[in-house]
Formats: C-alpha cells, structure tokens, sequence
C-alpha cells in the first residue's frame, strides 16, 4: 500500500529499513550532511536545501515556488511501488509541509481540510511550514486551501522531534 513515511533525520536509516523505502526526499539546511541510507539510489533521493524559515533571515534559504516544485515533481515521478521517507531535521516543520504537499498532489480528488486532518491525526506535533505550502498551493492551483486547512489545524503541540509517521495514499 503506498504511503508517504515521515520522520526525523536521528531516525531516517532505522525508517527506511522498516518500511523498505524506495525513495527518500530531504528538505534540510543547505549544509547539514545526510548520508543515503542504505538502498536508495541517489536518482531515488532528493535533497533540498532550505531553511525552516517563513520570512527572509540573512544566511538562510527561504522556501520558495522553486522548493515546492521539486517536492511536486519528486512526489509525482514516485511509482508508489514501495514506500516513501519524507525527513528534516525534526521532523516537525518543513518534513509535513512536504508530506501534506505529496498528499494534495497526488489526490486531487479529496479535500485539503481532509488531507490536513490526517496530518493532524497522524502527527501531533506537526507544524508544516507555512510558506512551502503555499507556494505549492498556487503551483498546484488549490486556490488558497491548502493554506487555510493548514492554519485550521493550528500548531501541533511542542516537541524536541516527532515521531515517524505514516500518511496513506489509498483512502
């Protein structure tokens, strides 16, 4: 069954072994070393360099439309055949803003407030990064609901790093 597997970057070898991952996507600082774990092809690993930032701060990269369309595109180019592992540093911000993005990219078909929900459900601590996802809101043309099912969900409750997490494609 496919589904997008989140964690933080302390747990992203044990994650992917568990789930035996296919493809793993990174939206990490520029700088931070994350070594492919193993299994993964490098065509198979996207690393994005991006703060988790909702405003420009000098030595920081701003996420952007540019960051959403490789997450899109990324997410899109998936087989689905085995799982995903979407990480950041904690697994908290810019790892769900990513997820979320794959979830409303791939199903067009369901509601954002849904998708939100599940995001929610799955994951307590998650905050997504509000300005990745709606840079992907106007790239995929959801109008602004993506934003707002973000907001609606408010920030998750506090925590050092999340806890891994999976969000299915199916239903």
């Amino acid at each position: 069954m496919p589904a997008l597997h989140v964690c933080p970057l302390s747990r992203l070898a044990e994650t992917v072994a568990a789930v035996r991952a296919s493809h793993v996507l990174t939206l990490i600082n520029a700088a931070t070393p994350v070594p492919r774990p193993d299994g993964i092809q490098p065509e198979r690993h996207l690393f994005i360099g991006v703060s988790d930032i909702v405003e420009a701060m000098e030595g920081h990269i701003l996420p952007g439309e540019e960051h959403a369309r490789q997450v899109i595109g990324f997410v899109r180019g998936w087989d689905r055949a085995r799982p995903m592992v979407v990480h950041c540093y904690a697994g908290i911000s810019r790892s769900t803003a990513a997820a979320y993005i794959g979830l409303c990219a791939l199903r067009p078909d369901l509601d954002e407030f849904l998708l939100a929900e599940r995001l929610r459900q799955a994951a307590p601590s998650a905050t997504p990064n509000a300005r990745l996802v709606a840079a992907a809101d106007k790239l995929l043309g959801r109008r602004g609901r993506m934003s707002e099912a973000v907001a609606a969900i408010g920030r998750g409750v506090d925590a050092f790093e999340g806890t891994p997490f999976a969000l299915l494609l199916d239903r």
